[in-house]
């Protein structure tokens, strides 16, 4: 089986040589966005090591003074570390990944690049790849603004198969030895440790024929009972969605300006991601929590009273989060929610409260005690909310479409993919 039939397939990908790859490797760049202090942390660490920090721009930056002259310094040290041979580069290459989280636990992934022909993020899209969330297009034009320019991509993006038997990844792990290592090291911050090994070509064929199977139109309509023409989801995104739509725009761009026969062959037309299965006993949907700044936290329940004139404080039938602010805490029910989610619930009201209150900003924070912490500072006021069952996303995703944004994360802060892995996405 080849690869030409699927959306995931092998990359030219490139590894950094000659330095600390525990210095060169960063956090997703939309992580600690409400905590400088992290950032200004791994400033201090990697000096002036060659580092994807280097390459990226945290989020917490895109709202800077100096964000264009940031973004011209970014392309200008990626377009020197090609110049300065900092890549090695592997040609047609998966990497399979083993990544040990802070609990212990070890994620298994596989690196390859997908092609954006068969991605769509908009709510209802039948590609094979579809976005698990909300797209929110206000974020999209500042992270094209990093990537339009820029002559490599290093991947934050992961993406999730509906895999129960454990097919396509995990039978890799027990054979490492009949691929070639490439990376061994500690993650800074606690990210962890990771390793990874570049399949031979044998190992590759196999986990095409494993996808395959998995994208069978008959399998996959009698496993969801969905209707008989009902389109093949593959794979949802996981983490990254935003950054994988930015990637979808690029390419749209460059389309324009590309005869349609040269499509398939532009860079851009694909990304490069992880691929993790959504039963990898290590993934642990999270709950993505909400901070509000700039309120006056007693008003803020008071509208929230105004807009669900059914809730009550504590616990009842509906859905149920929890309020924080100073060293408050509070249980709140919404009884009969239109939602199906309790995230859902609470983000139409945020959404309109927001548009109400345009002196007033939400953050999105992933750990309870982070919203604690937040949340005593004045003006701040936090909701805890509670975890989404990961057995439900394909389903949900399928019948339902898209959830609420940021509604699920994949582990806390610390566990999210770290800058390693890059491609060449301009000729």
């Amino acid at each position: 089986m080849t690869y030409e039939e699927l959306p995931f397939r092998p990359a030219d990908i490139l590894l950094p040589q000659g330095c600390d790859l525990s210095l060169w490797s960063v956090v997703a760049c939309d992580q600690y966005t409400s905590q400088p202090e992290y950032w200004q942390r791994v400033e201090e660490r990697v000096g002036s090591a060659p580092s994807s920090l280097r390459l990226i721009l945290p989020e917490s930056c895109l709202e800077g003074p100096n964000v264009e002259t940031d973004i011209t310094e970014i392309n200008n040290t990626m377009s020197r570390y090609l110049r300065d041979g900092r890549f090695t580069v592997y040609p047609g290459s998966l990497f399979y990944v083993e990544r040990t989280l802070s609990s212990g636990k070890t994620r298994r992934g596989l690196v390859g690049m997908v092609d954006l022909e068969q991605y769509d993020y908009e709510p209802g899209s039948s590609a094979p790849i579809r976005a698990t969330e909300g797209t929110v297009l206000s974020r999209i034009p500042p992270r094209v603004a990093v990537r339009k320019n820029a002559p490599i991509e290093l991947p934050h993006v992961m993406l999730l198969a509906d895999d129960p038997d454990k097919t396509v990844i995990e039978p890799l792990s027990a054979h490492t030895r009949d691929m070639t290592p490439l990376y061994d090291f500690e993650l800074m911050e606690h990210g962890g440790h990771i390793r990874g090994w570049q399949l031979s070509q044998a190992q590759m064929t196999q986990v095409a024929d494993a996808l395959c199977r998995l994208a069978d139109p008959e399998a996959f309509r009698a496993r969801y009972h969905t209707a008989p023409d009902a389109s093949v989801l593959l794979f949802a995104v996981g983490d990254g969605n935003h950054s994988l739509a930015t990637a979808k725009e690029c390419y749209q761009r460059q389309k324009k300006l590309t005869p349609p026969e040269q499509w398939a062959s532009l860079p851009a037309r694909y990304a490069l991601v992880e691929l993790n299965n959504l039963h990898d006993q290590s993934l642990e949907f999270e709950p993505i929590h909400r901070v509000v700044f700039g309120v006056e936290p007693e008003d803020l329940l008071a509208e929230l009273k105004q807009y669900y004139p059914d809730g009550h404080p504590g616990r009842g039938e509906g859905h149920v989060f929890t309020t924080v602010y100073q060293d408050r805490e509070q249980d709140y029910t919404v009884p009969h929610p239109a939602a199906q989610l309790a995230v859902g619930t609470l983000q139409a009201f945020l959404d309109d409260y927001l548009k109400a209150h345009p002196a007033a900003r939400v953050d999105y924070i992933h750990g309870d005690d982070v919203v604690r912490r937040l949340s005593r500072q004045p003006g701040a006021m936090g909701f805890l909310l509670p975890a989404m069952a990961k057995e439900s996303l394909f389903p949900t995703v399928i019948f339902d479409g898209v959830l609420p944004r940021k509604t699920f994360s994949m582990g806390e802060a610390q566990d999210k993919r770290f800058y390693l892995e890059a491609r060449k996405i301009r000729t």
